[in-house]
């Protein structure tokens, strides 16, 4: 009789089948749930990296459009800037054809028509000559290759222009060699 009753202590204190397979049901839902998120979240994750790729892809090949447009843009504008030149070119040789036949003044008449041309070419490029002679000595701006003592102008100022000077818009192209006067040593 002692067996008998620690058996139906023992099966009181277990819980019941009953609850057993109610728990094992919860836990078997919870785990269909996680499931469940787990392959949404995977295919949420496989739409992010393939949206990823996709947009590397699509920067990359923006990149290049502009690359491209970049190129032809600047091969345009070359081709546009040596036509130009080219008409030029054509006149200077004209000009050198007919030297033989032209008088000394036609031919420096011709010339200058071909030095205005090509002016006008620069400057409608953006190109302007540095101001020089007359102008005060400025470093961003000149290129002093020799002082000369000129009691006329003040000490600093550009007396002479050597070679001309450019600039692009608010960009130097080629500073102007000039000679500077200096003061006179008297002594």
């Amino acid at each position: 009789m002692a067996e008998q009753e620690t058996q139906a202590e023992e099966t009181e204190n277990q819980p019941g089948i009953e609850e057993l397979q109610e728990r094992v049901a919860q836990l078997e839902s919870q785990v269909a749930e996680m499931d469940t998120a787990l392959n949404t979240s995977r295919q949420e994750a496989a739409n992010n990296w393939d949206k990823y790729i996709r947009q590397v892809a699509e920067m990359d090949n923006f990149r290049k459009r502009q690359e491209r447009m970049r190129e032809d843009r600047v091969k345009r504008y070359k081709k546009e800037l040596l036509e130009k030149v080219v008409a030029v070119m054509d006149n200077l040789e004209r000009a050198l054809n007919y030297q033989d036949s032209m008088n000394r003044e036609g031919l420096q008449q011709g010339l200058r028509m071909v030095q205005w041309q090509l002016n006008e070419i620069l400057r409608t490029e953006g190109l302007t000559p540095v101001p020089t002679v007359g102008q005060r000595f400025d470093p961003h701006i000149h290129e002093a290759v020799e002082t000369v003592e000129d009691s006329d102008q003040p000490e600093g100022m550009v007396v002479e222009e050597i070679q001309k000077g450019y600039m692009m818009g608010e960009d130097m192209l080629r500073p102007a060699r000039v000679k500077v006067s200096a003061s006179r040593n008297e002594g």
